[in-house]
C-alpha cells in the first residue's frame, strides 16, 4: 500500500510533507477505516525514506489518532478524528494569516487565492467521492 501521488520536494521537511500525505490520502477516502497502514520498513522502502523517519511519521499518526494499534492485526487507519478545541482558531488565524502574506508577498489577489482555495476543496469532496463509490 503506497501513498498515492505522493513525490518528496526538496527543501521542506520529510516527515511534515509524508504527514500531510498521509492525512490528505485519509481525507480523499483513499485509504478508509480499518485499513491497514503499511509498517515502519514497507513505508521506508516505498518512499525512500530513513526508517527513522517513517517510524517518527507513524508515531505522530497514532499519537493525532488518524492511526490506531490493534493487538494481532498492526497499524491500521482510524475514523477521522474530531477536531480539537484549538484547531480551528489555529487554522483561521495563525495558518490563513501566514497564507495571505504569502500571497501578498508574491502578488496573488484576493480572489485568486479564493479561487485556488475553493478548487483543492472541490477536488478533495471530488476525490472522496470516488474513492466512496
Amino acid at each position: 500500500m503506497t501513498l498515492l501521488n505522493f513525490r518528496i520536494q526538496p527543501g521542506a521537511s520529510i516527515f511534515d510533507q509524508v504527514v500531510f500525505a498521509a492525512i490528505k490520502a485519509f481525507l480523499s477516502g483513499e485509504f478508509q477505516p480499518g485499513q491497514p497502514f503499511p509498517s515502519v520498513r514497507a513505508l521506508a522502502a516505498d518512499l525512500k525514506i530513513h526508517p527513522n523517519t517513517a517510524h517518527k511519521v507513524i508515531q505522530h499518526l497514532i499519537q493525532e489518532r488518524w492511526l490506531e494499534v490493534r493487538p494481532g492485526i498492526g497499524t491500521v487507519i482510524a475514523a477521522p478524528p474530531k477536531a480539537r478545541g484549538g484547531d480551528r482558531k489555529r487554522l483561521l488565524q495563525q495558518e490563513v494569516e501566514q497564507l495571505v502574506v504569502e500571497a501578498r508577498r508574491v502578488g496573488v489577489r484576493l480572489q485568486d487565492v479564493i479561487q485556488a482555495i475553493s478548487a483543492q476543496w472541490n477536488q478533495l469532496d471530488k476525490a472522496r467521492e470516488a474513492n466512496e463509490s
